[in-house]
């Protein structure tokens, strides 16, 4: 048996429990593969190999097979505190017994690999599953006797759902980020890690896809009409922009967030991502169902693989409306949308199958995160700011941008193009505005213009968190957080988004907030300033309201070149003259 003690490496065992046929030999032979990548050289101990070898004689009674398990543990231990790495695949039917092992080992990693039992029936061509539930076979384990799953893993792999691939890199990701395994280089070298370690990508391949078509055109799947701002967090789930996630949030998850601002295993995340639907709906469905979400003219978007439905009191929707908004008034658009939204929540991955339609104009923008983040390495950027943005970019925000992009590599500007208020400016009048600015006052060489496909929540502090994280994905290294970011009417403070992210550390957030205050032209200085750079009192400075802005577009005038380009105020009048909201 191979030590391996690699710069002192700490050393780890990998426990794959889980029933016979579920599949943890064959992610115990590719995990291996990959680590060997990765410079360990792991030892592989097969429960079948395993009783011919080291535990030759023992049977079936539970006194054997706790007999068994702790021979496993003991030579696993004995791998493990040298350096090395172990990879155990073993039914290890008894939680009792792997409590024990974790217990032995210290550098423990539980991996639960789930199958539902008919998966596990129709997959046994020994037919040995059926021979048991015909009652021919005595001590089979899930059938004739216990399995006992997990209550805590540090990873759970669902293999009828997931690609052996998709399993391995979440085991991967534990083993990264429980620092066991440095992060791959690669793609992510010098750029902000994605959450949670790594891209959670879920778009189907081409043969699933077109199988995943048959099985609904054949009427398989029951579908469910989705809206529009679903269809948004459908892209996102697909593309990794919204990594870790791999689906809609379940009952756990979904309160953690509400109440602390985390997932259940502690991950910071500020929004919940669910999936509601009436009573009477959820009612037709069962756990482990499949279910195809499909936009309004019937495409379908993406498989829910169902894992759980809970429902929702008032109070708990109004506490996620307080929670999450700060605010109970449903005059405000993301609590109205709360409000709105079934009681019933569905939980579980999804699998997408095509992106959601936009116009053509955002084609050639509409880059995800793995493009992104390609890009950024091509162009050799090492720190990235993002910019977020629902609005056109005037001279305050060319300000603090081009302030930021002083200290960075390069910027990302992207701005948001999922579903917003129906007197937001519309996406397509903005994209114009975006083009005219980069090509007269940016070097081309150093922004890169991308579309985000989220829809706007409009939850000020807690979006700013949200709108980073998502930025962090798409490989941005720093953010750029000014006044009343995501904000809507007098709902939050000037500042509060900043004063939470500041509630956070670096490492929390994983990417860099860059802060900025209001800023504005200012006659006496001769230039752009903040409060932070100008010692001269409004009345030197140009500011105009919103409502100021609008009249001036409406009448056709443009507004002073102290606030807007020119070339962004012509397109904004003539969206004006054609009805567009401004």
């Amino acid at each position: 048996m191979s030590v391996n003690i690699v710069n002192n490496r700490r050393g780890a065992t990998i426990w794959l429990t889980g029933l016979s046929g579920a599949g943890k030999s064959t992610l115990a032979e590719r995990l291996a593969a990959a680590l060997a990548q990765r410079g360990w050289a792991p030892e592989v101990l097969d429960g079948d190999v395993v009783r011919t070898h080291l535990s030759k004689g023992l049977g079936f009674s539970k006194e054997d097979r706790d007999t068994n398990i702790r021979r496993i543990a003991f030579v696993s231990n004995l791998v493990t505190k040298q350096g090395g790495a172990v990879i155990v695949a073993a039914i290890s039917p008894y939680r009792h017994t792997r409590d024990e092992a974790r217990e032995l080992i210290g550098n423990f990693v539980e991996v639960f690999v789930r199958c539902p039992l008919e998966e596990l029936v129709r997959r046994d061509v020994k037919g040995l599953y059926a021979k048991a539930l015909r009652g021919e076979i005595a001590n089979f384990t899930g059938v004739s006797d216990p399995y006992e799953e997990p209550l805590t893993p540090e990873v759970v792999v669902d293999t009828d759902r997931e690609t052996v691939d998709e399993s391995v890199a979440k085991v991967l990701a534990a083993l990264e980020g429980a620092g066991y395994l440095e992060s791959a280089p690669g793609l992510f070298s010098g750029l902000g890690q994605p959450h949670g370690g790594r891209l959670v990508l879920r778009q189907a391949s081409a043969e699933a896809l077109d199988e995943w078509d048959q099985r609904i055109a054949r009427g398989d799947v029951p579908t469910l009409p989705v809206s529009g701002r679903v269809a948004c967090d459908l892209e996102l789930l697909a593309n990794g922009g919204f990594s870790p996630l791999d689906g809609f949030l379940g009952q756990r998850d979904y309160r953690s967030v509400v109440r602390d601002l985390r997932l259940g295993n502690g991950l910071l995340w500020p929004i919940p991502i669910v999936l509601g639907v009436a009573e009477a709906l959820a009612a037709q469905w069962r756990e482990r169902q499949d279910i195809a979400l499909v936009d309004d003219e019937g495409r379908a978007l993406a498989i829910l693989h169902l894992q759980e439905k809970f429902l929702l009191s008032g109070a708990e929707v109004r506490a996620e409306a307080r929670g999450v908004y700060r605010t109970e008034d449903e005059a405000h658009p993301g609590v109205r949308a709360v409000y709105a939204r079934p009681p019933v929540l569905l939980g579980g991955p999804i699998t997408a199958l095509r992106r959601p339609a936009r116009p053509a104009v955002f084609e050639p923008y509409r880059l995800d995160p793995t493009e992104t983040r390609r890009a950024f390495a091509e162009r050799g950027w090492r720190s990235v700011v993002g910019f977020q943005t629902r609005n056109p970019v005037h001279r305050a925000h060319e300000y603090i941008i081009k302030t930021a992009l002083e200290s960075v590599d390069g910027l990302l500007l992207h701005p948001l193009v999922g579903e917003t208020k129906d007197d937001d400016i519309p996406a397509d009048v903005r994209l114009r505005c975006y083009e005219a600015l980069l090509a007269g006052y940016f070097p081309v060489e150093r922004v890169q213009l991308a579309v985000m496909p989220a829809a706007m929540r409009y939850a000020g502090p807690r979006e700013a968190i949200f709108h980073a994280l998502i930025r962090k994905n798409y490989g941005c290294t720093h953010f750029i957080v000014g006044r009343d970011h995501a904000g809507v009417g007098t709902y939050y403070g000037t500042y509060e988004a900043q004063q939470l992210l500041a509630e956070f550390s670096e490492a929390d957030l994983g990417i860099r907030p860059l802060f900025f205050e209001h800023s504005f032209y200012c006659t006496a200085c001769g230039s752009m300033a903040s409060t932070k750079t100008c010692p001269h009192d409004s009345a030197h400075h140009v500011v105009l309201s919103g409502t100021m802005v609008r009249t001036l577009l409406a009448e056709g005038k443009t507004p002073p070149p102290e606030f807007s380009r020119p070339e962004v105020a012509h397109i904004l009048i003539e969206a004006a003259r054609a009805g567009a909201p401004v």
